[in-house]
């Protein structure tokens, strides 16, 4: 082999090496994000990390119930889509099982309807008809399972992520009072509000 021939060809394997290097690190974090088992991170003063990347966009999307204000008075608790994932493997064992294990959270993106509203009741008209739309994004509320982290509070926390954006990289435990009541009373299942969701209403 001349050596201008094997120039060549280690300029080839470098350019190949190259370019696999390129398409694995392009491919790697959402393969990574995806597979991977997430579970909820908390500081060393008990509050819990907004998980990274907007990762929970990638998890599976279980539904969105929708109370804009002008069907509330006005004045909606949450004046917005509920956007709800949850981790694919905390829902693979859920299928499995009926019950949400340990680990499990809840993830309810916030999102405002489209605006300025062309009608009273806060719907507007575009091509497809007169409706509701997606709008801009506005915070997050999440809920945990742990039966030992949350032992007192029925095996779940609440935590809010701002009710604007940008969502808080961390965010406190909710009092009893403030989210749970709310889930323990009406709630169809283990604290979840199942019965607006028809992925997760077996």
């Amino acid at each position: 082999m001349t050596k201008k021939l094997r120039i060549t060809t280690a300029a080839v394997v470098i350019f190949a090496m190259m370019a696999l290097g390129a398409v694995v690190s392009r491919s790697s974090p959402k393969a990574a994000r995806s597979e991977s088992h997430y579970l909820p991170q908390f500081n060393e003063s008990g509050e819990m990390m907004l998980p990274p990347d907007n990762m929970w966009r990638e998890w599976v999307y279980v539904g969105s119930p929708l109370t804009p204000n002008a069907l509330n008075g006005g004045k909606a608790g949450f004046p917005e889509y509920h956007n709800v994932y949850i981790q694919p493997w905390a829902y693979e064992e859920y299928k499995k099982t009926n019950a949400f294990p340990d680990g499990t959270i809840m993830f309810k993106e916030l999102q405002l309807t489209l605006g300025p509203a062309d009608h009273p009741d806060g719907s507007q008209t575009e091509p497809s008809g007169r409706g509701y739309f997606p709008g801009a994004y506005n915070g997050a509320d999440v809920s945990v399972k742990d039966s030992k982290r949350f032992a007192a509070t029925d095996n779940w926390g609440y935590f809010n992520f701002n009710h604007h954006e940008p969502k808080a990289p961390t965010a406190k435990q909710q009092p009893t009072d403030k989210c749970g009541f709310c889930h323990i009373a009406a709630a169809k299942k283990d604290e979840v509000w199942t019965q607006f969701y028809r992925l997760l209403d077996q």
